[in-house]
């Protein structure tokens, strides 16, 4: 890839991590040709989950977004006495992914540090950048809005992870860059995850592989989802 900003670093939403290595695999799995299979199969799923959302209307995703905005504060509230004090990693919406933009400043106003993943260096850990409804947002790598270079970094405590797919056993099925799991796997201690996504986005599985890192809690427009402790 060649679009870069001028300091030389990706500066892009992990959301599109999938573009920057659409055939990303674990060299680690115990079997590459089952790890290669795997990896068509999810690029199939992918672009169904991906059809089947933007087809939806304004209207519908709108009701989408305010829905898991609600489930997401019972949540914080439950566990975390609202997150006041903590540093909450949210994202930029793209592609039809529910809107918690709302929520995002409703946290900040309640004395919550937000901070928004970004793409610094290919096939690297994301890193964290603070987020205020004041930010000056500047364009990233596929023109996507995010926080200055000089934001201050954070290490998040509690994260969330849009989903494009999920299942029963808290596995996600993200972009396919890889960049999420590589970023939980090197945090310690490792910030609580919260997956964003549809309803209708539930697969029987996502075959996961040995790179594969299940959610804490799997949150859809329906509530918080159950999650088997089988894994």
């Amino acid at each position: 890839m060649t679009n870069q900003d001028d300091t030389g670093r990706y500066a892009s939403s992990p959301c599109m991590a999938g573009e920057v290595a659409p055939d990303y695999f674990d060299p680690l799995a115990v079997d590459p040709a089952q790890a290669r299979d795997v990896a068509r199969w999810r690029r199939s799923e992918r672009a169904r989950l991906r059809d089947a959302r933007q087809s939806l209307s304004v209207s519908e995703r709108a009701a989408v977004g305010t829905a898991l905005c609600a489930h997401l504060r019972e949540l914080l509230a439950d566990r975390f006495g609202g997150a006041i004090g903590k540093v909450f990693s949210a994202y930029w919406p793209i592609k039809g992914e529910p809107d918690l933009r709302p929520l995002m400043a409703e946290l900040h106003a309640a004395g919550v540090t937000v901070c928004l993943p970004i793409v610094e260096q290919k096939s690297a850990p994301l890193v964290f950048r603070r987020w205020t409804p004041d930010t000056r947002m500047v364009r990233g790598d596929w023109n996507i809005p995010v926080p200055p270079p000089e934001a201050e970094r954070l290490v998040p405590d509690i994260t969330l992870a849009p989903l494009m797919g999920w299942d029963a056993n808290g596995y996600r099925l993200g972009y396919g860059g890889g960049y999420f799991d590589r970023t939980l796997a090197a945090l310690a201690p490792r910030p609580f995850t919260i997956g964003i996504g549809f309803q209708s986005a539930q697969l029987a599985t996502i075959y996961p592989q040995p790179h594969d890192i299940p959610l804490d809690v799997i949150l859809t427009e329906a509530g918080q989802q159950q999650i088997s402790l089988q894994r």
